[in-house]
């Protein structure tokens, strides 16, 4: 699985290996991350991918990636799916930066890359939540083209869709 490259990052998908070296929070001896990366939210993904990995099979392309700066190949958060397409071509999609990297732009462009791969790799809706009190993270998505679509008293719910390929809506 090749990476996917926007202006300023790189979406890594994320090994075996990677995710193991995340697991631990100790980057392997070549990799470069932020002095805040991981977060235990990205510590808790690797041990996901880890545990799907071991039970079925690597996901990818529907699986996590790392993001990292062009400009040093600095690891500074992840996103990615949560597994393949359900029947429907569904997906559902997360992502987090380290504290240090917030604020620039980087969730945006990370995102609108990972949908613009699901689109041209045949979903046809991808799915994504967030805190209700997650202000940042609701402007992520909607920055990236996802619409609200529902919230409870917990989250709140986006979701981007397009016709299937082939046919014109």
């Amino acid at each position: 699985m090749e990476d996917l490259v926007t202006q300023r990052l790189v979406l890594h998908p994320l090994s075996v290996p990677e995710a193991e070296s995340l697991a631990r929070g100790k980057p392997r001896e070549h990799e470069r991350w932020a002095p805040d990366y991981p977060t235990a939210a990205d510590i808790a993904g690797a041990r996901r991918h880890l545990d799907t990995c071991a039970l079925r099979d690597d996901p990818q392309p529907f699986g996590p990636y790392e993001i990292r700066r062009r400009e040093d190949g600095e690891a500074i958060g992840g996103l990615g799916f949560h597994g393949p397409p359900d029947e429907n071509g569904t997906v559902t999609i997360g992502y987090g930066l380290a504290p240090s990297a917030q604020g620039r732009g980087y969730a945006t462009e990370a995102l609108r890359a990972l949908l613009e791969f699901a689109r041209t790799h045949g979903v046809t809706q991808v799915v994504g939540d967030t805190d209700r009190a997650n202000l940042a993270s609701q402007r992520v998505m909607a920055a990236a083209g996802m619409e609200p679509v529902g919230e409870d008293e917990r989250l709140k719910y986006y979701a981007l869709h397009w016709p299937p390929q082939g046919v014109r809506s």
